[in-house]
Parts: structure tokens; C-alpha cells; sequence
């Protein structure tokens, strides 16, 4: 049995990861309650998760999906006027891509996990996460018109 401060440092550490990673997939107005509902359901099973190599991966994937359709998730609150890199599609060009492929490469390069952190939030193999990351950036590639020196 693990201490209440071992959990309380877990928290610490795993809630700005669990916002970084659900935003992709929940999207803005739904991150806090996401991060809220995988850190209750890591509480209830803390002394099961304290044991694995990536809880924080454990308690995401256990989150209620709703099945209802919904509108795709919004990742940011407003466009950030701040940020001339950035090309101003990608937004939505993101949005566009299938679930799957758009949280592969949020968590991969927003978030910089690793593919196998990535397989274990997911539930699915690290050679399926690859797959995911690199048809979606394809994807990206083909409608922004970047062409990659490695394709």
C-alpha cells in the first residue's frame, strides 16, 4: 500500500501531462473535467496504478467516452495573435484528421511522448502509433503543400 503523499505527488506531476495530452482529444472546454475524471479514477485505483510503469497513461485511457456525436474539440480558447511561425491552418487542418491520427501526433510532438508511452495511452501497439503519426503528418504535409526532403 502506497502512501497519500506518494498520490499527491503523482498528481503533481501527472496533471500538467494529463491537460497536455487530453486537450487533443477533448479539446478545450473539456480538459478540466477529462483531467478531473482521470485523476478521481486514478484515486480509486491508486494502489493497482502506483504498481505500473505509466499510470498516468492507465488513467486517461480508462475516461467514459460519450458516444454522441460532437463537434470537433476546440484546442484553443481564441486563434494566439502571437505566434507568426505558426501556420495559420494548422488548427484546423489537425481537426480534420481522423481521432486517432490527431492524438498520436498531439501527444508524440505537442506533448513529446514517446510512441510507447503513446501505445499504452491509446491501448493499441507502438508499430500502430507510428503508423498513425506518420500518415497524419503526410496528411498535414499534402495540404499545407511542405514538401520533406525525407519523402
Amino acid at each position: 500500500m502506497t502512501s497519500e503523499g506518494e498520490f499527491d505527488s503523482f498528481v503533481a506531476d501527472a496533471r500538467p501531462r494529463l491537460r497536455r495530452a487530453l486537450l487533443g482529444a477533448v479539446g478545450i472546454d473539456r480538459v478540466d473535467d477529462a483531467v478531473a475524471e482521470a485523476l478521481a479514477y486514478a484515486f480509486e485505483h491508486w494502489p493497482a496504478l502506483a504498481a505500473m510503469s505509466n499510470p498516468v497513461g492507465c488513467a486517461t485511457d480508462r475516461l467514459e467516452t460519450d458516444s454522441r456525436p460532437r463537434k470537433a474539440p476546440q484546442l484553443f480558447r481564441e486563434q494566439p495573435p502571437s505566434l507568426p511561425d505558426v501556420e495559420p491552418r494548422l488548427t484546423q487542418l489537425l481537426l480534420a484528421l481522423p481521432k486517432s491520427q490527431r492524438t498520436a501526433i498531439w501527444l508524440a510532438h505537442g506533448c513529446a511522448w514517446s510512441h510507447l508511452e503513446i501505445a499504452a495511452a491509446m491501448e493499441i501497439s507502438t508499430s500502430t502509433v507510428a503508423t498513425h503519426v506518420s500518415r497524419g503528418l503526410d496528411r498535414l504535409r499534402q495540404e499545407l503543400g511542405v514538401v520533406d526532403a525525407q519523402h
